[in-house]
């Protein structure tokens, strides 16, 4: 019988990194390490299959953008939060760190 291996395998190198990760943060990283790596490769693959198929360069990026969204930046949750407020949605005390935080971090003019 023969050992396949399947297309997502990671290689030799990387699962010894996951193994040094269990003996300095535990199992639960290597899990979460190597479920990312796995998502992440998955989403290449489908993002080069699209590249190739659908002749649209801007569909892979939407899906990548989609899939792996960026956090939002400190000034759009500090936005959110203020929109929040004025449509009355949450209690000031909720939102006013995030605000705060935002604000302190402006520099002052010079």
């Amino acid at each position: 019988m023969t050992k396949q291996k399947h297309p997502i395998t990671p290689p030799p190198k990387l699962v010894r990194a996951w193994a040094a990760l269990i003996e300095t943060h535990g199992i639960s990283d290597l899990f979460t390490a190597a479920a990312q790596w796995g998502a992440d490769t998955e989403l290449k693959a489908c993002c080069e299959w699209l590249e190739k198929n659908v002749g649209r360069w801007e569909i892979p990026l939407e899906l990548r953008d989609t899939r792996r969204p960026k956090p939002p930046s400190l000034k759009e949750e500090a936005l959110r939060a203020i929109s929040q407020l004025e449509n009355g949605a949450i209690a000031v005390g909720e939102r006013a760190d995030t605000i705060r935080r935002a604000l302190e971090s402006i520099p002052d003019p010079s």
